[in-house]
């Protein structure tokens, strides 16, 4: 009898165990890994384009992107490897107009992107980044992506979007409507921390 309470009141505390373990958020906020800590910190200027080409980036490709932590943003690292994208995207051999953080190894919410609808056309680097539409115009168009080499497709974007992120100084939430061919690549580079590529949405 007495063995019997004890199963039974084991499984009773075990139960809301597994129930947490099976509801866990992928997306929450967590601290930078040492591997990732070495990454951003070993080498200097461009990091490794990861491509589907690779089985190993290819996975990591296609799997979902964590939240920074608040102390992550206001380091050193966020900094290096902030810097490290907008390098890596805007050498001559990328030439690119946006990088999300899988395609340099780091799977966080992070992307970089070329403003075209700011004067310079300045490259900006958005962490905690997501988006979501606003109203139902489309529009259609071909993309590329650095970690899809030599393809390319037609594929049909909403023209208006709402982006949210953190501002890596103040730490508070950003909010902004981004419309146009900066809104599609908002949505190419945000597609990536939710592990799906271009290639998934392109026009038949």
């Amino acid at each position: 009898m007495i063995s019997s309470l004890i199963s039974r009141a084991s499984i009773i505390v075990a139960l809301p165990l597994v129930l947490l373990a099976c509801s866990t958020d992928p997306y929450a906020a967590k601290p930078l890994t040492a591997e990732e800590l070495n990454l951003i910190r070993n080498g200097e200027g461009l990091m490794r384009v990861t491509t589907i080409d690779n089985e190993a980036d290819s996975l990591l490709l296609r799997s979902k992107s964590t939240f920074f932590i608040d102390e992550d943003l206001r380091s050193e690292e966020y900094a290096i490897l902030a810097g490290r994208m907008v390098a890596t995207v805007t050498d001559p051999s990328q030439d690119g107009v946006g990088i999300a953080g899988p395609q340099v190894g780091i799977l966080r919410r992070v992307v970089a992107v070329q403003r075209f609808d700011k004067e310079g056309e300045p490259f900006e680097v958005y962490p905690n980044v997501h988006i979501e539409p606003v109203g139902d115009e489309r529009q259609i168009g071909s993309e590329g992506c650095l970690s899809v080499p030599d393809m390319r497709g037609e594929v049909e974007r909403y023209s208006k979007i709402r982006l949210m992120y953190t501002d890596p100084v103040s730490l508070e939430p950003v909010e902004e409507l981004v419309e146009g061919f900066t809104a599609v690549i908002f949505q190419h580079e945000c597609d990536h921390l939710d592990g799906i590529l271009y290639i998934d949405r392109i026009l038949e």
